[in-house]
């Protein structure tokens, strides 16, 4: 089996549900082009203060997680914060209409304005390197799987490095909280031996540019 064949091979065996992004960078690589495998490699945000949803209900957890994310409760999710009447809007299991409630300019409550940046990713387009780069760059992530909105703060994955400076990833497990909790059942992961990738409905990613 040739180097090109055995690159794919791997891949596939590891990220089946990243697929269409892991075949066009292997069939990239050169005949005969070396690379080193680290695996299990870990990036999580450390200090991110999650907050418990005032209900299981789908408007409360989406308040909640929204507010996760930016940590920040002048733009969300108190009373007169610029997002909250957005986020209510929305409809609490469609993070595609949650990113286009909250994308575009808002104002704080003192009359400020503020530009939120709110991208939907289907999970056809979801790849390994946007998941990571939003981490490392301390943003987590909402994602909705099995019907339910959670926050993805970190993910465990290896990482292949070509003497050419490519890398690639494979995402071996997402770290999520569950807004619903606040005891031992807040922390839970998708594994991606173990869990279907059928059952995600999405990831949205939200940033904030203040004045």
């Amino acid at each position: 089996m040739n180097r090109e064949a055995y690159v794919v091979k791997l891949h596939l065996l590891y990220v089946p549900v990243f697929l269409a992004l892991v075949l066009p960078l292997a069939y990239g690589q050169q005949e005969g082009d070396s690379y080193v495998l680290h695996p299990n490699q870990e990036v999580r945000i450390e200090d991110l203060s999650a907050v418990k949803a005032q209900s299981t209900g789908g408007a409360a957890v989406l308040l909640a997680a929204v507010e996760t994310v930016l940590h920040n409760q002048d733009l969300c999710c108190e009373q007169d914060s610029a997002l909250a009447d957005s986020v209510i809007s929305a409809d609490p299991l469609s993070l595609k209409d949650l990113s286009v409630k909250l994308q575009g300019r808002h104002l704080l409550s003192d009359g400020r304005p503020i530009i939120a940046s709110a991208e939907y990713l289907p999970p056809s387009s979801i790849n390994p390197d946007q998941i990571i780069k939003s981490l490392r760059d301390k943003h987590a992530i909402l994602m909705q799987w099995n019907s339910h909105v959670y926050v993805l703060y970190g993910t465990t994955f290896d990482e292949t490095r070509y003497n050419s400076g490519l890398r690639m990833y494979a995402i071996r497990k997402l770290l999520l909280l569950d807004p619903r909790f606040s005891d031992e059942r807040r922390e839970v992961s998708f594994n991606r031996e173990t869990d279907d990738w059928g059952k995600v409905q999405g990831m949205l990613m939200l940033t904030v540019t203040l004045p």
